[in-house]
């Protein structure tokens, strides 16, 4: 015999019940929205919703395709990601093609790698097949890795600096400052990679701390001017300092500052000149005691001659302004050949640019014993040879910050070669992108400052590479003088073969076919020439990125906006300036954006030898993509930001709550139409209109910052909404209206309505960053007028400013602060036992008129939002609230207390409301 069912008060209540899962497993619901959106073709579909919008162009800078991405590229790429989605639902028609840089040393190290020996004997299109095979597979990789980060594109067509339209448009703008008369070929000192053998770019250069040795070496002084006559029958040397021992065999001057205080000085029976004021760091460097015996200035010591330490030769005393007094001995040690400054001073000076380094760091035969040795190697035999000579007045080493390549991360040097510069100063380029700075807006502001020293200081710009994997210079050469030749008509040529044919058609093209017929050398006549073998300076490439504006469909020029790290001022941003204003005399970016570097929680730089890297595959396998896109919308992107376990724990955290909000909301409106059940504002309640007048402040703010680009106000703001105005606020003592009262009531509809558009709402100006989780939120939210397939094709909600007057705000900050009183006491009386839970409570109030008045007003407010089942209040002088435990009953159906002479004559366990519910439910027990 079956035993009777128990009648259950709990099962007449309308309990949250909704599919939207409550454990989000993003690491395996998230691949399913991303094939979702391939099949759905997401892009083209937003595209075409924004077909008749205005459009917002963001250019992608070109990240190298040589490895997976890390949590630097996942931290840019996902903030152009908000970029694009917000703007997108601004109303604005946002294409977004996504590049790869495929040129250049990083990738073409990597194939040296893998080709090893058998590269020498490799034909140069061989080679560079085998570069471009392994640029195209990881650009097929990281291209899937940003599009698991949830990241929106042309994703099936980007652009790649391996493109034939963009090979040729590289050329274009090369030719543009060929006419503008900037292109000049010149032997001066430029940052070299001996490993690597080829000139680098400053953007290429990386500083870290290097050992080096520190010699304090004597020249002696060949000319004894008049007044140093008394000790003409002395060796009189002049000092130098250097960490750079191989440079000295390159010396061929010392540089004094003219209006400097100099000496003639004794130590150790030696005669010595140095500056004055250094004169007692050398005394207590070499524990020697001196003696001054002449003082004079510096311009009384140019045009001396000294002898070289190691060779039959002289070396000139000169005037330069680039001395300084803070360490050595204020004459400075000039090679031309490998120095800026002293580079400069020879020009000045006539001086021969001498170098006598090969490209793979080697002496060649001007060095004498020292050809054939590579220069780091060469510095120990060189310290010798001068104590040797007794010109070594004392050695040690010194550990400082240098110069450093960086792909093979081995020091670099200063080297004088003939290579093809761009001239800052010819037809006002460096002027023109000073203005053109001033146009552009800069976020952070401080990037204008920076830039614009950048440009006003840099040298010129060193564009060619003695490289085989690149686009080549489209230069040519006099076979029998080696006079350079650049030809617009070949130029053009070049640029059409490249257009047609890619970049390899320069090594596979007849010399004929490119050149004009008939064209002679301007300096000897001859009319035989060979094709230069230096290709561009990858960052030249880059810098053209623009072009793809001009071609790719739906894009104009200039982009509205570029957002890189901080390294590309002197990179991408820097580049694309000079490329820009050279090829269409103004910038090619309205905006450009910096973000901060990616470091682990201790504040240090990750590298794979301090076992601190965090991979974003990791955190994705783990945690899944839209844990990384929280974090990227919490920290200040434009700081440097940390990044650790604990703090993604706490990302975790907040994401949980954010997603178990919108699952409350989803159960709660598990039976409401809004076609049908949607109520009217004059049906609202004044706590209703309330919390819809605080949506539309967190909207404001928020559609602020989206436009400001501060996605951390977005996700502090949301966060704060979410916490206190609807968890602990709304949505908590809503529970009572939504759980306990008849399913069709007016006020439990009017509460399902705020809720709905309070849902519907926040996952619309959530989607930029919870891409995924608006995603499949969306599938579950009722179905309304005009509800699209996916959130992303929705434009943001908008201010409805109607709500914003809706209520005295004034009163309400009372409301809430006296509400943040009474909870207190509650909470207290809890903790010392006195009531349970807060519907245990029954409230007494003595306040002060005004509030007396408010409380008296809103006295079933009052209980509703503390959520306690009594509230009382009186007038009085002073303000006191005291908790006591409720005298009563304990309603079984929604557990609120009332008084036994309140019951229901047919259901006297039930309150008073529950009882009539019951009765229109028509209940029987």
């Amino acid at each position: 015999m079956s035993e009777e069912k128990k009648f259950k008060w709990k099962d007449t209540l309308n309990l949250p019940k909704t599919a939207f899962p409550m454990k989000a497993q993003l690491n395996r619901k998230e691949p399913e929205i991303l094939k979702f959106w391939n099949e759905f073709n997401i892009y083209e579909r937003i595209l075409e919703k924004r077909e008749d919008s205005p459009p917002y162009i963001f250019h992608d800078g070109p990240p190298y395709a040589n490895g997976h991405i890390h949590l630097g590229h996942a931290l840019n790429k996902i903030l152009k990601d908000f970029v694009i989605k917000s703007r997108s639902m601004t109303s604005h028609r946002v294409p977004y093609v996504p590049g790869w840089d495929c040129h250049g040393l990083p990738i073409e190290i990597k194939v040296d790698q893998k080709l090893g020996s058998k590269k020498k004997d490799m034909d140069i299109i061989d080679i560079r097949e085998q570069c471009r095979e392994y640029a195209q597979n990881f650009v097929k990789i990281q291209g899937e890795e940003f599009q698991r980060l949830g990241v929106f594109g042309e994703w099936k067509k980007p652009y790649t600096t391996l493109d034939h339209p963009y090979e040729a448009n590289v050329i274009n703008y090369f030719k543009s400052f060929v006419k503008n008369n900037n292109v000049i070929r010149k032997k001066r000192p430029v940052y070299w990679c001996t490993s690597c053998a080829t000139a680098l770019a400053e953007a290429e250069v990386e500083y870290d701390d290097h050992s080096s040795p520190s010699i304090y070496v004597k020249f002696q002084l060949k000319d004894i001017p008049g007044y140093m006559e008394k000790y003409k029958d002395k060796e009189i040397f002049v000092l130098i300092w250097t960490t750079t021992p191989w440079t000295i065999p390159a010396n061929l001057a010392i540089a004094v500052q003219a209006d400097y205080d100099y000496a003639l000085f004794e130590m150790n029976g030696e005669h010595y000149i140095a500056a004055t004021r250094l004169i007692p760091v050398l005394s207590d460097i070499l524990k020697a005691e001196y003696k001054i015996l002449e003082e004079f200035k510096g311009d009384q010591l140019k045009g001396l001659n000294t002898i070289h330490p190691l060779y039959e030769r002289e070396s000139l005393l000169i005037n330069t302004d680039y001395v300084v007094l803070d360490q050595g001995t204020g004459c400075v040690h000039t090679a031309p050949g490998h120095g800026e400054d002293d580079y400069r001073a020879g020009l000045e000076y006539g001086l021969e640019i001498y170098s006598p380094v090969g490209p793979t760091g080697l002496f060649d035969n001007s060095a004498g014993k020292y050809e054939g040795r590579h220069i780091f190697k060469a510095n120990a035999e060189i310290v010798e040879d001068l104590r040797a000579n007794n010109r070594l007045l004392f050695d040690d080493k010194i550990n400082h910050s240098y110069p450093h390549c960086w792909r093979c991360k081995k020091p670099v040097i200063f080297r004088a070669t003939e290579q093809w510069f761009i001239a800052m100063d010819t037809s006002e380029l460096r002027q023109k992108a000073l203005d053109e700075i001033k146009k552009v807006k800069w976020l952070p502001g401080w990037g204008e400052e920076r830039i614009t020293n950048m440009i006003a200081n840099r040298p010129d710009w060193c564009i060619s590479r003695q490289r085989d994997w690149g686009v080549p210079i489209p230069v040519f050469y006099c076979k029998k003088c080696n006079e350079p030749l650049l030809n617009i008509e070949a130029i053009e040529k070049t640029e059409e073969m490249f257009k047609n044919e890619g970049s390899n058609s320069w090594y596979s093209t007849d010399i004929s076919k490119i050149l004009p017929p008939g064209i002679a050398c301007s300096a000897c006549g001859s009319k035989e020439f060979e094709k230069g073998k230096d290709i561009l300076d990858v960052w030249f490439e880059s810098g053209s990125s623009w072009g793809v504006l001009d071609y790719h469909p739906g894009h104009t020029f200039p982009a509205d906006m570029y957002l890189e790290g901080g390294d590309q001022y002197r990179g991408w941003f820097h580049s694309s300036l000079l490329v820009g204003v050279s090829a269409r005399e103004t910038a090619p970016y309205k905006t450009v954006i910096t973000n901060g570097w990616v470091l682990d929680s201790n504040g240090r730089a990750m590298s794979k030898s301090m076992g601190n890297v965090i991979s974003p595959q990791e955190i994705i396998k783990d945690k899944g993509a839209e844990i990384l896109r929280l974090w990227v919308a919490m920290v200040n992107y434009r700081e440097d930001v940390k990044v650790g376990q604990e703090l993604l724990t706490r990302v975790t955290e907040s994401y949980r709550k954010i997603r178990n909000t919108w699952r409350f909301m989803f159960g709660v409106l598990n039976d409401f139409d809004p076609l049908k059940d949607t109520v009217e504002d004059d049906k609202l309640r004044e706590v209703d209109l309330y919390i819809l007048s605080k949506l539309q402040e967190v909207k404001t703010k928020i559609m602020q910052a989206y436009d400001d680009f501060e996605y951390h106000v977005i996700y502090h703001t949301i966060s704060n909404f979410f916490t206190v105005d609807m968890s602990s606020f709304y949505l908590n003592f809503i529970k009572d209206n939504l759980y306990c009262n008849i399913p069709g009531a007016v006020s439990r509809k009017a509460s399902q309505t705020v809720i709905f558009k309070l849902l519907k709402e926040t996952l619309l100006i959530m989607a930029p960053i919870l891409s995924f989780t608006s995603e499949e939120a969306w599938e579950f939210v009722p179905q309304f007028q005009g509800k699209e397939k996916s959130i992303h094709l929705h434009l943001f909600p908008e201010i409805e400013k109607h709500y914003l007057d809706a209520v005295d705000h004034n009163k309400w900050e009372n409301i809430l602060q006296l509400r943040d009183k009474i909870l207190k006491e509650i909470e207290e009386a809890r903790n010392a036992k006195v009531i349970g839970d807060s519907l245990e409570a029954d409230i007494r109030l003595e306040l002060p008129e005004d509030l007396y008045k408010l409380v008296k007003e809103n006295q079933e407010l009052y209980k509703e939002i503390c959520v306690v089942s009594g509230i009382d209040v009186s007038s009085g002088s002073e303000e006191k609230i005291d908790v006591k435990k409720f005298t009563g009953n304990k309603c079984p159906r929604c557990w609120n207390w009332f008084k036994e002479e309140d019951s229901n004559d047919t259901f006297t366990e039930l309150c008073p409301r529950c009882a009539q519910v019951a009765q229109e439910m028509k209940i029987e027990l």
